[in-house]
C-alpha cells in the first residue's frame, strides 16, 4: 500500500475511511508485484491498481465489503480459478490479495512516513491465525517500531528484526517466521513493504540530450541532478524538471556528494577534460550504473586515456559506452529513451532484445535495486 502512500496520506488527513487491497504474493505472469495496492474509500472512490486492470472489479468489491464488515481477508486469483477468468485474469498468473480496512493502528503513521520520503517498513501478517490477519508493525531504520502483532513481545521483536533487514536492503516481499519466533502455535507469513527515498540519477553535461534524459529519469522515479562546470548552461530555465542543478567540475562534485548502490551516473559531456577525471572516480564507486556518451572513436580514445591514468580492465568493464541500447536513436528524446531502457535492463536483468520471437521471461527476477519509493521484490 506504500506505493500509493501520498494519496492515502491525504485521505487520512481528510478523515476518510478506506480499505486497501495489497498484492501479497504472485506467480507466473502476474502484472504487478507484492506491495502494489488498490484503495477504495467509503464514497466508492478508487485509486491504485493490483493487476493492471485484470481483476480490479472483483478487488474493488472486496474493498467495499471490508468497509462494511471491518474484516481482513486474503483472496487468490489465478488461472486455475474459474472465477479469475470471469474477472479477467487470463494472463496465466496467480495473485494473492490482502484486503484490510484502515481505521487507525500504525497504517496512518506508515503512510505519513512514506509520503514524506522517510525510510520505514510496514510489516503485516498475511498468513497465520485468523485473529492476527492484517495486524501490522511500522519499523524504522534504527530498529524501533510501533504497533503490536499478536500480544507477545518476542513476536514483535522478531518481526521488527526481519523487517529492518529488508528495509536496509530496500526490498519489499514476504518473510516466514517459524513457530519458535511467532510464539503463537503456528508459523506466520509477513508482507514487508519498504519505503525508501528515491534513487539518484546524476546527469553530467548540461546539453540538450541531458534535458530529455532528465524527463526520462523523473518518469522512472529517480531524484535527478544535473551537474556542469559551465554556469551559463547549468540553469533552472534549461532544466526545469531537474530536482537539483549543480555548477561544479563533475569529478569534484562526484567526490563530495552521496551515492549508493542504486545511483546511476550518466556522463554526457563527451569532453576528455571532464570525462577522464570523472570516470576515473565513478568507476571505483559501488553505484548501479555508469554510462558515457560518445562515438565509438570517442569511446576508444577515452578508454585509452583512462588506462593511462590507472583505471583497470575490471573497472572499464563496468562502463556502458557508447551509452544506451541500440534503438537507432537520433533525437535527444530517442537517445534519452535508449539510455533509460539500458538502465532498466541493467536493474531488472533484462537482455534488451525484442520480446517477439524470444524465449526469455517477460518479467525477470534479477536481484536489482528499486527505482522509487517502494523497494523491489527479492
Amino acid at each position: 500500500m506504500l506505493d500509493i502512500a501520498e494519496e492515502l496520506h491525504r485521505w487520512v488527513e481528510q478523515g476518510r475511511e478506506f480499505a486497501v487491497a495489497t498484492v501479497v504474493a504472485v506467480g507466473g505472469s502476474a502484472p504487478r508485484q507484492p506491495g502494489a495496492a488498490l484503495a477504495v474509500d467509503s464514497d466508492g472512490t478508487a485509486i491504485g491498481s493490483v493487476s493492471g486492470g485484470c481483476v480490479e472489479g472483483a478487488v474493488y468489491d472486496l474493498c467495499r465489503q471490508a468497509l462494511e464488515d471491518g474484516k481482513t481477508v486474503v483472496e487468490r486469483f489465478g488461472y486455475s480459478d474459474e472465477d479469475a477468468f470471469a474477472v479477467g485474469l487470463t494472463c496465466g498468473g496467480i495473485i494473492d490479495i490482502l484486503v484490510t480496512p484502515v481505521r487507525g493502528g500504525v497504517h496512518p503513521a506508515a503512510l505519513a512516513a512514506a509520503a514524506t520520503g522517510e525510510a520505514a517498513a510496514l510489516a503485516r501478517i498475511v498468513s497465520g491465525p485468523e485473529d492476527l490477519m492484517g495486524r501490522a508493525l511500522l519499523v524504522r531504520p534504527d530498529g524501533s517500531y510501533e504497533g503490536k502483532l499478536g500480544g507477545h513481545p518476542e513476536l514483535d521483536r522478531t518481526a521488527a528484526g526481519e523487517a529492518r533487514a529488508m528495509l536496509d536492503a530496500g526490498r519489499t516481499g514476504t518473510v516466514e517466521i517459524g513457530e519458535d519466533g511467532s510464539r503463537c502455535g503456528q508459523p506466520l507469513t509477513l508482507l514487508v513493504e519498504s519505503s525508501v527515498p528515491a534513487p539518484r540519477m546524476i546527469v553530467f553535461g548540461a546539453i540538450d540530450f541531458a534535458a530529455a534524459l532528465v524527463r526520462v529519469g523523473k518518469f522512472l522515479g529517480y531524484h535527478v541532478t544535473v551537474c556542469d562546470a559551465r554556469p551559463v548552461f547549468a540553469t533552472p530555465a534549461r532544466f526545469p524538471e531537474a530536482d537539483e542543478i549543480v555548477v561544479e567540475w563533475p569529478h569534484r562534485y562526484l567526490e563530495s556528494t552521496e551515492v549508493d548502490g542504486r545511483t546511476v551516473l550518466c556522463v554526457l559531456t563527451h569532453d576528455a577534460k571532464f570525462d577522464v577525471p570523472l570516470l576515473q572516480a565513478a568507476l571505483k564507486l559501488p553505484v548501479a550504473y555508469v554510462g558515457a556518451m560518445g562515438s565509438r572513436r570517442t569511446h576508444e580514445d577515452r578508454n585509452k586515456r583512462l588506462r593511462e591514468v590507472g583505471v583497470t580492465e575490471l573497472e572499464l568493464a563496468r562502463l556502458r559506452s557508447p551509452i544506451g541500447l541500440d534503438l537507432g536513436a537520433r533525437t535527444p528524446e530517442e537517445t534519452a529513451l535508449s539510455i533509460g531502457a539500458e538502465i532498466v535492463a541493467s536493474r531488472r536483468g533484462g537482455t534488451g532484445l525484442s520480446l517477439t520471437g524470444a524465449h526469455t521471461p517477460i518479467h525477470h527476477d534479477g536481484p536489482r535495486e528499486p527505482t522509487g519509493r517502494i523497494g523491489s521484490v527479492a
